[in-house]
């Protein structure tokens, strides 16, 4: 019913802005231009006598009109341009530096007068009040920069850029001054740059606010280039190192990324003097301080959000430090990685939040790599991430472990090779909690292998025996029945019925260490019959060692249920008495035999003890239940007393 009406009030209310939008008859004839009018005169009649659209429209159109006849467009247009700049809004004034900015960018100037006439232009409006006015003219002065020649560059944009740069100008002249100074550095050689472009410099990196500090610094980077690589070392990074260590994170995070562009160039030129190692050494120390930043001052503040403001931000520099740590490894070269960031290295990868670890571990491939021979460094650390009580911390570095398991044997191949022994039996003692990190399948193909050949080759007693604890650890932890049993068989024909008679004292030395991480019954199941054989060996040295391991052998027997053992045990102990013709190994089985004689008769005794104390035992229990029988009888003879007492005459 009411449909018909509704529609035309919706209808009404769409014409009420149609109809404020239609034009006058006197404003269409303002609006109106001459069609016999050129493009030329058109632009020089709508700038003269034009609303503010028309002029707009006839800047933004200047690219076009410069392409067509760009004489009389600079002769006639351009000026009238600068005339309504004066005054105009920030909508013309935007318009027009994107103008000039396409002209510039398009390269359709074919002088440099023209280029001159808008550097004018660019000029005076250079300072505007409104900042966005301001960033697009300075967008369009550093396009002119590049097309001026050196002359125009001197006289009008640098004896200005001496003045604006002053303290007393605002904070917007002062950042353009900065990226000027780095625009117009290329254009000049480096007698000039070092004469007048870099104490500006000097002068803008002291400057009080902190955002011209960072501008300026991250211009020293061209400047740098323009000025040479010699000079570059005596003045410029002097002020880089002081920058480096400024109070704000911004200047400091511009002057570490204008010092890593620059390593390349100084990189090339001649080795770097006293004074650059001085200065590397100053980054290396500063490098260190941001390693540690917040851990010595934690539970210092009073108030407790600013407390953990501190705490955050100290937290993120640890976590950005961890981030660079393969750029500082470049920087510092990975032959100084021991002596100059080590210990920054081992506290970020020790660190006590969480997000600092996985930070650490997750660059840990990258700095691997950097390393390459003298990747043994880092394994300790490597050992300690894959132990980590945090998931998020053990992930990265099992991402990438194809990368780091090849660093972890080149690392033990690296130290194996040389005379550092030590460091090569500490790093065997390491590799043994492999075992409970890794799946089974990976160390029985890679590191079982390898750990096996160190104790059959390597003639380092201590390493020898420190290979022997691995091995044994890692078949002790590996679940697969068939794997373990290759590994015993292994351990059998190449060691305890080797040819050689150092691969059976070696196998000697494996059953000594394996008493310690077996149980009794595996030892006695798997390694003790071979070594018992060894009774029969020719060579007197193993026999010897074999009289020195039988006490050993003796304390994991237990009868009744090893008496078959101790029975083979007794036989080998009688065989050395009767037929040994070596001194020495007779006078160790005698000393042996004594010991195991007193440790047997000990044993008899204690079970003998044993045994009575179980017969005491008994004969207690038995009088117990006999004096609880008694008692029950004396109490049930009272009851019925008592009950024939109380009957009835």
């Amino acid at each position: 019913m009411f449909g018909p009406l509704d529609d035309l009030h919706e209808l009404a209310f769409i014409e009420r802005p149609i109809r404020r939008s239609l034009k006058t008859a006197e404003e269409i004839d303002q609006l109106t231009v001459d069609e016999d009018l050129n493009d030329i005169e058109r632009a020089v009649y709508l700038l003269s006598v034009g609303q503010e659209v028309q002029r707009a429209s006839v800047i933004s159109n200047l690219p076009s009109l410069v392409r067509q006849n760009p004489a009389e467009t600079f002769r006639r247009v351009v000026p009238k341009v600068r005339e309504v700049l004066n005054g105009a809004g920030a909508d013309i004034q935007l318009a027009a530096a994107a103008s000039f900015l396409t002209i510039l960018q398009d390269d359709i100037i074919l002088i440099h007068t023209h280029t001159f006439s808008i550097l004018k232009t660019v000029l005076l409006h250079l300072n505007h009040r409104d900042t966005v006015v301001s960033s697009a003219w300075l967008e369009t002065l550093l396009w002119a920069i590049s097309a001026l020649p050196k002359e125009t560059i001197k006289q009008e944009v640098l004896n200005p850029l001496l003045y604006q740069s002053q303290l007393s100008h605002s904070l917007q002249a002062r950042l353009a001054s900065c990226r000027i100074l780095g625009k117009v550095a290329c254009k000049f050689d480096s007698h000039i740059v070092k004469k007048e472009l870099l104490p500006l410099a000097r002068s803008l990196c002291q400057d009080e606010d902190l955002e011209v500090r960072a501008c300026m610094c991250r211009q020293l980077e061209s400047i740098a280039r323009a000025s040479g690589v010699d000079d570059t070392r005596t003045e410029l990074l002097p002020e880089l190192v002081e920058l480096a260590g400024d109070e704000e994170s911004s200047v400091r995070l511009a002057a570490f990324d204008t010092v890593i562009n620059l390593l390349e160039m100084m990189d090339s030129g001649k080795s770097p003097g006293k004074p650059v190692a001085q200065q590397r050494c100053f980054l290396n120390t500063r490098f260190k301080v941001l390693c540690v930043t917040g851990l010595q001052t934690e539970g210092n503040q009073t108030d407790s959000n600013e407390a953990m403001l501190i705490h955050n931000e100290a937290m993120l520099i640890r976590c950005n430090c961890c981030y660079n740590l393969p750029a500082m490894v470049v920087f510092a070269d990975s032959a100084h990685f021991l002596s100059e960031l080590y210990p920054s290295f081992s506290s970020l990868c020790s660190d006590p939040e969480v997000s600092v670890r996985r930070s650490a571990a997750a660059g840990f491939h990258q700095v691997v790599k950097l390393l390459g021979q003298n990747v043994q460094l880092v394994h300790k650390e490597l050992l300690s991430l894959l132990q980590d009580d945090a998931l998020e911390v053990r992930q990265p570095i099992r991402m990438h472990f194809p990368e780091l398991l090849a660093a972890l044997l080149l690392a033990e191949q690296t130290v194996g090779v040389s005379l550092r022994w030590r460091l090569h039996e500490k790093l065997l003692q390491r590799y043994s909690c492999l075992s409970r990190l890794l799946p089974g399948e990976t160390l029985h193909q890679n590191f079982s292998p390898r750990i096996f050949n160190i104790l059959t080759t390597n003639k380092v007693l201590p390493v020898q025996k420190e290979a022997a604890r691995t091995f044994c650890t890692f078949l002790r932890y590996n679940r697969k029945q068939e794997q373990r049993q290759e590994m015993m068989e292994r351990l059998i024909q190449d060691l305890a019925q080797g040819r050689s008679y150092w691969n059976r004292l070696r196998f000697l030395d494996v059953c000594e260490t394996a008493t310690d991480i077996f149980s009794r019954k595996y030892f006695n199941k798997h390694f003790l019959v071979p070594a018992l054989e060894l009774v029969h060996d020719p060579v007197a040295n193993v026999r010897y060692k074999l009289c020195q391991m039988l006490p050993r052998l003796r304390s994991s027997l237990r009868l009744p249920a090893d008496k078959q053992l101790l029975q083979k045990l007794d036989f080998c102990v009688q065989k050395l008495l009767c037929r040994e013709k070596d001194k020495d190994v007779v006078a160790a089985i005698r000393k042996v035999r004594i010991y195991i004689n007193i440790t047997t008769l000990r044993l008899y005794y204690i079970n003998i003890i044993t045994l009575r104390l179980y017969y005491i035992n008994i004969i207690t229990l038995r009088l117990y239940y006999i004096n609880i029988i008694t008692l029950r009888t004396s109490v049930v003879s009272r009851d019925q007393n008592l009950s024939s007492l109380q009957r009835p005459v």
